[in-house]
C-alpha cells in the first residue's frame, strides 16, 4: 500500500536558508516560472524550467547539491516537488514564499 503524497512531503526553506545554500554550493535551485515572469526577474544562479513543461528527468544532476525548487509565491514549487517525487525523486524542498518572500528579505535578483 503506497501512501499518498501531500504538502507534508515538501519542506519550506526560508528564503535565508536557500541563499546560503546557493552561496555555499549546497543548493541547485530550480525555478519552475514561466518565461515571461523570468524575463523580468531572476533568481541568481538558478537553473529554469517552466511548469508549463515541467518534466523531473530535465533537472540537471544536482552533484551532491539539495534540489530545491522556487516560484512566486510558494505553490508552484510545491506542486513541483510531489511530482518529481511521485516520478521517484528524493527532492522534497522549496522556497517558502518563493521571489515574493526573496525581495522582502532584500535577497538579489537579475533582471
Amino acid at each position: 500500500m503506497s501512501a499518498q503524497l501531500g504538502r507534508d512531503n515538501v519542506q519550506d526553506l526560508p528564503p535565508e536558508e536557500v541563499a546560503r545554500g546557493l552561496a555555499e554550493g549546497k543548493i541547485l535551485l530550480v525555478d519552475v516560472r514561466e518565461p515571461n515572469e523570468t524575463e523580468v526577474e531572476r533568481y541568481p544562479e538558478a537553473f529554469y524550467l517552466p511548469m508549463s513543461e515541467f518534466d523531473p528527468a530535465s533537472i540537471p544532476d544536482p552533484a551532491g547539491r539539495r534540489v530545491v525548487f522556487a516560484c512566486r509565491s510558494g505553490s508552484r514549487s510545491v506542486t513541483a516537488s510531489l511530482i518529481a517525487q511521485a516520478a521517484g525523486l528524493p527532492y522534497d524542498a522549496h522556497l517558502a514564499g518563493g521571489i515574493k518572500a526573496w525581495k522582502e528579505l532584500g535577497l538579489p535578483t537579475e533582471s
